[in-house]
């Protein structure tokens, strides 16, 4: 893939950049190990300085980076305007907790008292120079989540973002720069996924964080494994969203509507799958399918639009190819399941509804990465919960019921990184965010992600030492 600015509701190639060759990421690699000697034995408030500073920056630059988002990948331009405040907002919240998420750990003397060690501290130090691989569909969000507590901790970042993106890319590493971090603390490599590896397995490179496709993760898994390196990685999902007799319907349905359609339906933690108790399935299923149709598809720079175009045409060739298989085995499409006529440039699709849906269909299997819902019929609690746990994914998942004994069985049986009762899936700050099974490894955000990228060191000190202190 070219790395090149294709605004996504015309189709047309508005940018294109030349990649880094050998000898500047040589030099940029260098830079980053520099960098690292000095950022790690900054005190955390420097740190914190730098990082608010970066969110100060980023607030006032909020509307123009949304505009950039929005003309790269073509999410609406009020969801672009939320995700770069939610970042700052990120930035803030790691520069205020990272020191009290960080601090040293003392066991008690008790508990090592047989160790032989007059005291014991536990420190978590930076590891080095990290790379992380990320992806187009919240391209600054998916990055700012791990550059925030990464840096924070000491690390430093190279970041190879998706090749749509560039634009994104680059503000991020001026961004950075704007804010007073050195030269290195964090620099965007433009380079196509070819150069990955080799960077990878660079002895520089301590470790590496990617959100993306299974296939890419399998990849960086692989090479890292191969090298001993930490990886941590967000893949795909096919988060279910269940709702049972008890249920509020009518805040169920309005949420699922959001919940599939965010970013035009391309987000790993949109509700995919809708299973719904039969005792509530056909009235659900109607409030459901009213408000995908009330959607406004149009321009994403246009406020009033609820959805725009997907971000490349193979991407939308990927979704039709899907929702036609499951209709030639079957499924009945409530609404959507076509291009829209009027948008006749650019990679739209209608929002879209199928139900009568069968583990025969390719769609029951594969994320549908786009603005399609299936909804499936269920008699029985545990028939719903085998049902949501019917695919290779578990990143999130959505619960909807007033049950008490509901909610504990959800709690205890859903395989998923978080289980959210009546309300939509969403990342924040100050909680950990990851999947499960082929959704990947590891989390980011709250204390857990700061911690990913930090060796967890003991210090052991013998009664020698205890004395030469005194």
């Amino acid at each position: 893939m070219p790395i090149a600015t294709v605004n996504p509701a015309t189709g047309e190639t508005l940018k294109n950049f030349d990649p880094l060759g050998p000898e500047e990421i040589e030099r940029r690699l260098a830079l980053a190990v520099t960098a690292f000697g000095d950022h790690r034995t900054r005190g955390f408030g420097d740190r914190a300085e730098l990082l608010t500073r970066a969110a100060e920056l980023l607030e006032q630059d909020q509307h123009d980076i949304a505009r950039t988002m929005t003309t790269e990948m073509g999410k609406p331009i009020k969801a672009a305007v939320a995700e770069a405040a939610k970042c700052a907002k990120a930035m803030r919240w790691y520069a205020e907790h990272a020191e009290q998420l960080l601090a040293d750990e003392h066991p008690a003397p008790a508990d090592v008292k047989d160790s032989g060690a007059s005291r014991v501290t536990v420190r978590y130090r930076p590891l080095g120079v990290v790379l992380a691989v990320m992806p187009w569909n919240f391209p600054l969000w998916q990055v700012v989540r791990f550059a925030a507590p990464a840096l924070m901790a000491g690390n430093v970042g190279l970041l190879k973002h998706a090749s749509n993106v560039p634009q994104t890319a680059l503000y991020l590493e001026d961004l950075f720069l704007r804010a007073g971090y050195p030269q290195g603390c964090f620099q965007t490599l433009l380079v196509g996924s070819g150069a990955v590896e080799a960077i990878l397995r660079d002895r520089r490179v301590a470790a590496a964080t990617l959100t993306g496709s299974e296939p890419a993760g399998r990849s960086v898994a692989a090479i890292a494994g191969d090298e001993v390196k930490k990886t941590v990685l967000e893949l795909g999902g096919s988060d279910p969203f269940v709702v049972m007799p008890s249920a509020d319907l009518e805040k169920a349905a309005g949420t699922a509507v959001t919940a599939r359609v965010q970013n035009n339906g391309q987000s790993c933690i949109a509700a995919k799958r809708f299973i719904v108790h039969e005792q509530v399935y056909d009235d659900f299923c109607e409030r459901f399918t009213a408000g995908m149709r009330a959607l406004t598809l149009g321009d994403p720079m246009q406020e009033s639009t609820d959805i725009g175009p997907l971000s490349s045409e193979q991407g939308r060739a990927d979704l039709e190819e899907l929702v036609e298989d499951a209709l030639r085995r079957g499924a009945t499409a409530r609404c959507g399941a076509r291009r829209p006529e009027k948008w006749d440039r650019g990679w739209y699709y209608e929002p879209t509804v199928l139900t009568d849906v069968t583990e025969e269909m390719r769609i029951h299997h594969e994320e549908a990465f786009g603005p399609v819902a299936t909804v499936y019929r269920v008699g029985t609690l545990d028939e719903a919960v085998a049902r949501a746990n019917d695919t290779p994914f578990g990143l999130s998942s959505n619960v909807w019921t007033r049950d008490e004994e509901e909610v504990r069985r959800f709690a205890r049986d859903m395989e998923a990184g978080g289980v959210f009762f009546n309300g939509m899936t969403a990342s924040h700050p100050a909680l950990p965010f990851g999947g499960v099974k082929r959704s990947g490894y590891g989390r980011e955000l709250s204390g857990h992600g700061i911690r990913e990228f930090c060796s967890i060191t003991t210090l052991w000190h013998g009664p020698e030492s205890r004395e030469a202190a005194q």
